[in-house]
């Protein structure tokens, strides 16, 4: 018995068999596989922030060697700068006025869209069509050229009897309204994301809704609006990232005239770094600018528990 029972008992495999052989292999090969992802992030992302850090605390024209001056760079800029801070106060005015609007205006065409009707589909592509031209240089032009003393927009109200005899883009009291229609009016990626999040909401919850007699704005506030939370945390993330390192519209329309209504913080550091050949005063700027949005994002995925709806939770 004590011999049938030693010859049926089971071998211990030893450390280093097939098994951890394989595990390796295993490993081995992921590595591999996200070889280049490791080596886009160190080369293109990782070694350029501490390049900037690092710079951010030198003077550096690129004419001559990067010269060690501590933190005066930071100095300066939060103390005696005043063209840093009215950067910073257009850019807050412009992404937070701009992209709730923009978000608005996407969600309601999204919901006129998500109906059932003939060439829907080419509506959809037309719609679209402002997001993906929108931020090309050849439309900030044209913009510049619409909102014009002698552009499209004084013409038309011409022809209604109104007569202004302004440039919509050199007044400062209109000059960061015309970059902020330009930016609402690309709202093309924000609507195609809201509406397929509409089409994820159950028909059946308006169903229900409609027998206990809820009107449009019940269905809105207390259906759709709840469920498209997570998407509206996305696209808020997204458009608000964007709001605060916008730049081409700024460059190309106004170039940050006039009185710096419209100097947002990207513009204004692409004027210290490659107009004046401040690349340290241009790299501590970009620093600060990356922190900012980082520290927003997390404020964000920090707030987003107490707003943000996933149908999945279990509460």
């Amino acid at each position: 018995m004590s011999t049938a029972v030693r010859g049926t008992s089971r071998r211990r495999v030893p450390r280093g068999g097939h098994g951890s052989r394989y595990r390796k292999g295993d490993n081995l090969f992921g590595y591999i596989f996200i070889g280049p992802w490791l080596v886009g992030f160190i080369t293109l992302t990782l070694i350029p922030v501490i390049s900037v850090l690092f710079l951010g605390f030198t003077r550096y024209s690129m004419f001559a060697p990067p010269h060690w001056i501590g933190a005066t760079n930071f100095i300066q800029m939060f103390t005696t700068d005043t063209r840093y801070w009215a950067s910073v106060r257009a850019t807050l005015y412009f992404a937070f006025v701009s992209v709730p609007l923009k978000l608005i205006f996407a969600l309601a065409v999204a919901m006129v869209l998500a109906t059932k009707h003939r060439f829907v589909g080419a509506y959809r592509a037309i719609y679209y069509t402002p997001s993906i031209i929108g931020a090309s240089v050849a439309i900030a032009v044209v913009w510049r050229q619409i909102f014009a003393s002698s552009g499209l927009v004084n013409y038309l109200l011409a022809m209604i009897h109104i007569t202004v005899n302004i440039s919509w883009i050199g007044d400062p009291r209109t000059a960061i309204w015309t970059l902020i229609i330009l930016v609402v009016w690309q709202f093309g990626s924000p609507m195609l994301i809201f509406l397929a999040g509409l089409k994820q909401i159950p028909a059946e919850l308006y169903e229900c809704a409609a027998i206990d007699g809820a009107r449009f704005w019940g269905k809105f506030f207390h259906i759709t609006l709840p469920l498209l939370t997570p998407i509206i945390f996305f696209n808020f993330v997204l458009q608000m990232i964007f709001g605060l390192t916008v730049f081409t519209q700024a460059f190309i329309v106004t170039g940050g005239a006039p009185l710096d209504t419209t100097n947002f913080y990207a513009l204004y550091l692409f004027q210290k770094a490659f107009s004046d050949f401040q690349m340290g005063y241009g790299s501590a700027m970009a620093f600060i600018l990356l922190v900012t949005v980082a520290a927003f994002t997390a404020l964000v995925f920090r707030s987003s528990p107490y707003w943000v709806f996933y149908q999945t939770e279990v509460k």
